[in-house]
This record gives C-alpha cells, structure tokens and sequence, in this order.
C-alpha cells in the first residue's frame, strides 16, 4: 500500500510539475504552417467574407457610381422573391435527389463486385479505369458530353440506333437536356461512389463475414446486417461532397447546354453567374451564393443526422 501511494504522489508531483511549467512555442513549426494558414486565409476565407458584405450592398458593375451602399436585406429579399431563383434552385434539388440515388446505388453494386472477384488483374484494371472519369476536368467532360449527345453523329443515337430507336434530339429538346446532363454528372461521379463503398468495404472484419455465412446463405442479409453498417459513414460523407459540388456545378452544364434551351438547364450556379456577370448585380448574386452555402450547410447537418450510423451503434 505504501509503495502504491508512493508512486501516486509521484504521478501527482510530475503532472503538477508539467502543468506550471511554462508553455513553449515551436517558432520552426509555426514558420512551417504559417504559409498554409496565409493561403487558407486569403483563398478560403477572404472570398467569404468579401460575399458576405456585398450581399448587404447594392454594387452593380454597370453603375458604380452607387456601389457601396448599404441596403441591409434587401438584396435578400429580392432573391426569395424571385420566381427564376426558385425554379433554378428546384432544377438543381431534383438533379441532386436523382443522382444521388442512382450514383450510391450503382456505387455499392460495382464496390460489392469488386470486392467479391478474386481476380487481382481484373481488380486492378476497374479499379484503374474508376479513376479516369474523376480525373477529367468538369469542362472537358462537358465537351465529350457534347459529342456524345450530338443529335446527328453523337455516340449515343449511334447506340440507340442499333435497337432501332430514332434520333433523340438530346440538346435541343427542354426535357432531354436535362436528362443528358443527368447521365453526363453520374457517369462522370458514380465511380468515385464505387471507390469509396470500396474502401468502406475493405474494413469489414472477415471474421464477421464468415459468421455471418454460418448462419444465413442469404447475401442480401448478410450485406444488410454485416456490411452495410460500415458504409454508412462512406455513404454520409460522399452524400455531403455531392450536395456541395451539385450546388456549385457550373462547368460542365456551361459547356454542355449554356442553361438551354432557353433555361431548362439553368441550374442553380448558372443563374448566380448571370446575376452577377450578365446582369451585373454583385449584390443580389452573394446574396444568393450565402443562402446557397446556408442551404449546403443545412443538408450537410441532415445527412450526419439520420444516414450517419457506425458499425458500433447498429
């Protein structure tokens, strides 16, 4: 017993002693950080910031002589009440809500195929071939969109000739537009879903797996209680880096449709950048950047809430 309180008050003395002594600061360490934070700062926050305040001022690029100005909420105001903010904002959602469905699903089902092949060649060249279309510039794959969906000589009339199906005139019609860029985003953004439900599968313990088997034969059980519960944070975390870059998408439906046919594909991040470098209100346009951020923020909280689950808590 003495030799325990002994070692005690030791652990005492010596956490007493650390907490008085007093705090050093690595100089070299900071130094070596200190540009990151600059660079944070200055790329990240300031842009931010900057929106912030114009989204409380009137500044029109065409009349700077009133730029400046403060008008409170006023360019808010004129934001919720404008029927082709809605609308664009309505486009967007429905885009997101399809795919997302159609990319986390068709992610699982190649993750689930290539984590079940044993096949170490065959492995490697799919999961080679995922990364190409993630690696392309969204500006580029717009371009292939674009002879892709060519009404006279595009690849996918081309397709659906050979069973018989007449031309579909993809660009031009308000509906098929949409839909082109629909299968353009989720041919380009369903094999980083394939990746990541990859990666979450590969922390599934085998052991479970194989006790699993011992009880059922049924792989949609096992899949449901077993593997399903590990991919639930892959899944919540690709659900919010999706939401946030649909709501920013710009380049590939810019250079795929331009928002057209008229503004049948004007989503949301197209319609800021007319407010503000067609129609030269700055003002109303980080209006609706910040309500676009307070929105990506709010879904972002959704999905940790009711998708986000560990392995533990199942």
């Amino acid at each position: 017993m003495a030799n325990l309180a002994d070692a005690v008050n030791l652990v005492e003395t010596e956490q007493t002693a650390r907490h008085r002594r007093p705090l050093r600061i690595n100089w070299l360490a900071l130094a070596m950080i200190l540009p990151s934070i600059i660079a944070l700062l200055l790329i990240g926050l300031y842009p931010l910031l900057f929106a912030l305040s114009l989204s409380f001022q009137r500044f029109l690029l065409n009349r700077p002589q009133n730029n400046g100005l403060f008008v409170g909420f006023e360019n808010y105001a004129t934001v919720l009440n404008d029927p082709l903010f809605w609308s664009s904002l309505g486009r967007t959602l429905t885009m997101l809500l399809i795919v997302l469905i159609v990319q986390i699903v068709a992610g699982i089902g190649i993750a689930v195929l290539i984590d079940s092949s044993r096949w170490r060649a065959v492995n490697w060249t799919v999961k080679t071939a995922l990364v190409i279309p993630i690696a392309m510039t969204p500006a580029v794959v717009g371009l292939l969109g674009l002879l892709i969906f060519n009404r006279d000589f595009g690849l996918m009339n081309y397709l659906l000739g050979l069973i018989g199906i007449e031309k579909v005139n993809w660009l031009g019609d308000p509906t098929m537009a949409m839909v082109a860029i629909i299968l353009t985003d989720i041919w380009q953004w369903t094999p980083f879903a394939a990746l990541i439900m990859l990666s979450s599968l590969a922390i599934v313990p085998h052991d479970m797996v194989e006790a699993a088997k011992l009880d059922t034969k049924n792989s949609w059980t096992i899949f449901r209680y077993v593997k399903l519960p590990y991919l639930m944070p892959g899944i919540t975390a690709f659900m919010i880096i999706r939401t946030a870059d649909v709501l920013k998408l710009f380049d590939m439906p810019f250079t795929l449709t331009r928002g057209g046919p008229g503004v049948s594909t004007e989503l949301i991040s197209l319609y800021v950048q007319r407010m503000g470098f067609r129609i030269f209100d700055m003002g109303v346009a980080s209006a609706q950047a910040v309500l676009l951020l307070i929105l990506c923020i709010i879904l972002a909280r959704a999905y940790i809430h009711f998708f986000y689950r560990t392995p533990e808590s199942e």
